[in-house]
Formats: C-alpha cells, structure tokens, sequence
C-alpha cells in the first residue's frame, strides 16, 4: 500500500503540472458540456496507468523504450520514440514558461524567473531518482488540498451549483484526446522505474488512487473555470482568477505550491529524458540535464499560454493511436495467450 501511494504521488506530480495546475490546461480541452468527458477520462485514466505500471513491472524496465515495444510493436515503436522525445522537450520547455510566468506574480521579472527555475532544475539531479519521488510525495498532497479548497471556497462564496446534464454533453469526445495528452509523460516516468515496483498491487493502488483524485479535481475545477467564462482569457493562469479574492497568505501559499508543481512536472519530464539518452551518451545525470535546459531556455520566448494553446492540442491528437494501443492492450494480449 505504502508503495502504490509512492507511485501514486509520483503520477499525480507528472499531470499536475504548469498547464493542469494553472487551469490553462483543462480550459484548452474541456470547459462547457465536458462533465461526461472528465467522469470518461478518468475512467481511461485508472486504465491506462494500470497496463503501463504493468508492462513495466513484467519488463523491468529502465527507460520507456521496450513499453513502447510490448504496446505497438518494434517497427512503431522507434517512430514513437522520437515522439516521446520531442513531447518531454516541448512540455518541458512549457513548465520552464511556467515557472516564469508564476513568479511574475511576485513583481521577479519573466527571465529571471526562467533563469531562478532552470538552475534548481538542474540542482536536483546532483542527487537520484529518490529524491524526486520524495518531492513529490510532500508537495503533490499539499497541492491537491490547497486546490481543491481554493476551488470549493469560491463556489460556495459564489452561490455556484453544479448539473450534470446528460443531454448537454457534446464535448465528451474531449475524454481521449486529454487522455492521450497525457499518456505520453506517464509512460516515460513509469518505465523509468518499472523495476522498482515491487507487485501488482502497488500499480492498482497507484491507478485508481491517482484516477480517482485527478477525475475530481478536474470536476471542480472544470465547473469552477466555466463559471467565470467571461474573463479567463484575462489571466494567462486562469488559477490566478479564481485566487484573486482570497486572503494575501493563502494567495502565496498556492502561488508557491503552483511553482512547484510546476518544478516537479519539469523535473518529471527532465528525469524522462535523462534515463533514455543515457542508454545512448553515457554521461551523468547532471550534465544530461544541464544540456537539456540549456536547449530549451530559448524557446520559453513564446510565453505561457501560447505554447499550451499550440503544444497541447497536436500532442493530444498525435498519442491517440498509442492510447488505443494501451487500452486494447489487456484485450489482445489475452488472445494471444
């Protein structure tokens, strides 16, 4: 049990990142007649997690490579390889964004924000794998909670209810592309640690655990952005919004734990990379993630909301054939057998 919440921790910190935690993300993707798409996603969600924690189990795996192998065969698998890559250096780079973004709030100018975020980047991994996993395990509770009271105490303050119309729900198609969104850093993260996990039961703790919260902050905080439909477009962080007639302490509190929420997700999608290009260059951790950021500092140019607007929607689309893959996976590899 103890494990599986590790692992659990460990997913919810790769998803709620720069572009979940901010409400930039969900807004993109869902908004109005999207109740039926979050209670699907989720439902796809615990699916997924649990065939990939699976595979890597079997695989013991270090790396997401021979994942992808067992999903969609060889041939596929080194075209989404380069996928994998190039989805961690993108997001990456729109966490980097983010973190800036974030600290703007605080009157630090945009690039010294991106420059203070990408040193404590690279910072963390002077040390292993370990340490990211007890990041998360501290920050991620604490984030959840801060959420999902910031969300709850501006609906009530509002006098907003929430309906679930079965007959207004045109957006439920909305499910699998979200769902593949976020398919890909699942994968890189979880075959980082495949031989770590111990048993079957740490992936079904992990899966529904993970699902389960995610499905219900996606909810509320869905219903809470449609609310204020009106003037999101204002806030390049729609989270900012929801905030803004809070108390100036609990305002900093979630600013702060936004920021490292960001920073985790970063730190996710640098881990990612790392564990496969060291299979190819063979050179300390450090030194990957230090080349990594160096790459990608450039490109936080384009902002915040603009790299989610253009980023998110191709990758949603593009992972779609691997998410069907993984969820006909159980299926096929039954057949087989």
């Amino acid at each position: 049990m103890k494990s599986g919440i590790k692992w659990m921790f460990l997913i919810l910190g790769t998803i709620i990142g720069a572009g979940y935690a901010s409400g930039r993300e969900l807004w993109q993707f869902f908004g109005f007649e999207s109740g039926l798409a979050i209670v699907i996603f989720t439902v796809i969600f615990i699916l997924a997690v649990y065939v990939v924690m699976k595979i890597s189990y079997e695989e013991k795996t270090t790396h997401f490579f021979p994942v992808l192998e067992r999903l969609i065969g060889k041939k596929l698998s080194h075209v989404y390889d380069v996928l994998i890559v190039l989805y961690l250096f993108t997001t990456t780079i729109v966490m980097i964004a983010g973190g800036g973004a974030t600290l703007e709030s605080f009157s630090i100018p945009y690039w010294g924000g991106i420059a203070l975020f990408s040193v404590l980047l690279v910072l963390l991994f002077l040390g292993n794998s370990s340490g990211i996993i007890k990041l998360n395990s501290i920050i991620i509770p604490l984030l959840v909670i801060g959420l999902f009271y910031a969300l709850m105490s501006f609906n009530i303050s509002h006098h907003y209810s929430w309906v679930l119309d079965l007959n207004e729900q045109y957006n439920w198609p909305a499910a699998f592309t979200f769902a593949s969104l976020n398919i890909l850093p699942l994968i890189a993260v979880l075959s980082a640690i495949g031989k770590e996990i111990k048993d079957l039961k740490e992936a079904k703790v992990a899966s529904i655990g993970s699902g389960i919260i995610l499905g219900t902050i996606s909810f509320v905080y869905n219903e809470t952005l449609i609310q204020m439909a009106d003037y999101v477009a204002e806030y390049e962080i729609p989270l900012f919004a929801v905030l803004k007639d809070s108390p100036f302490a609990f305002f900093l509190f979630m600013s702060v734990m936004l920021w490292l929420a960001i920073y985790t997700t970063a730190v996710s999608g640098i881990f990612g990379l790392a564990s496969r290009f060291k299979e190819i260059i063979k050179i300390p951790y450090p030194l990957i993630a230090l080349l990594l950021v160096a790459l990608m500092i450039p490109f936080t140019k384009f902002g915040f909301a603009n790299l989610v607007s253009i980023v998110y929607p191709v990758y949603g689309l593009i992972n779609l054939y691997l998410l069907a893959s993984i969820l006909l996976y159980p299926l096929l590899n039954r057949y087989k057998t």
